[in-house]
């Protein structure tokens, strides 16, 4: 009987530490989401930061194409895709007419824009402004995404990097159809003026011969790539800003986050 007794208490137990529990978890879980737009407020002053001291809207970067951008880029650090030491945001708008100059390269810890021209997108996608986006094969059309940098080699359009997509169904067969960045003739005012356009690639983002090297040089080896256009069905996981958030209030005491 007293076995019986003692087992029966047992579960009282259990239960009445089980019920116990259940308030404070719920009272943490409101702190949770206090912390989360604390969090969210401190992403959104770091993204206007860096916009601001970048001259990036002189520049005519578009501020929620660059948000997303950097989104992207505080997701794959925190995910850690990409080197801890790694700067560098080259963001691509083909949203934008070709006669504008839609890349920027950017260094987000200097909050400097390094680099603004030009980008072709592929023939398949349109004329000017491009309309229609495609992974695959033989599409010759530009794929939108983020992409991470790698190596540099020389093939048919010379001196050239390699790509890795990283967004499935949009852009994760970059390697496979040889979407690489290059240089190009037909990526001039020259052009422009001939045209009334630049010169279209395969997919490819090309660039200006003559920006060609300090391109490659400033975003080779796993830096991040983002291209943007006008497709309603392009969606990522590394556009959440829940875990950007996060990533930037606990990196606080990084220099990334200095000086807000």
């Amino acid at each position: 009987m007293r076995k019986g007794l003692g087992g029966l208490m047992c579960v009282l137990l259990l239960l009445s530490i089980t019920i116990i529990s259940w308030k404070p978890a719920d009272a943490n879980k409101s702190n949770s989401l206090k912390s989360s737009d604390a969090a969210k407020e401190l992403l959104a002053r770091y993204i206007d930061n860096i916009y601001q001291s970048a001259h990036l809207e002189e520049s005519g970067l578009d501020f929620l194409v660059f948000k997303k951008a950097l989104t992207g880029f505080l997701n794959l650090k925190a995910s850690n895709k990409l080197s801890q030491n790694s700067t560098i945001l080259t963001v691509v708008d083909l949203a934008k007419s070709s006669c504008e100059k839609r890349m920027w390269i950017i260094n987000v810890i200097n909050k400097e824009l390094i680099l603004n021209t030009w980008a072709s997108h592929g023939q398949g996608s349109g004329d000017d402004i491009p309309t229609s986006f495609s992974d695959n094969n033989d599409s010759r059309q530009s794929s939108l995404g983020f992409y991470i940098t790698d190596n540099v080699y020389y093939g048919k359009n010379g001196r050239s990097l390699h790509l890795d997509g990283l967004d499935a169904g949009f852009n994760a067969n970059a390697r496979a159809r040889a979407i690489v960045l290059h240089g190009a003739d037909y990526v001039s005012q020259g052009t422009i003026d001939v045209l009334g356009r630049l010169g279209r690639s395969y997919g490819c983002p090309a660039v200006p011969l003559e920006d060609l090297d300090m391109v490659i040089e400033t975003v080779k080896n796993k830096t991040l790539m983002f291209i943007n256009g006008n497709d309603d069905r392009y969606h990522s996981k590394y556009l959440d800003e829940d875990l950007a958030a996060n990533f930037v209030q606990s990196d606080l005491r990084n220099s990334m986050i200095a000086n807000l």
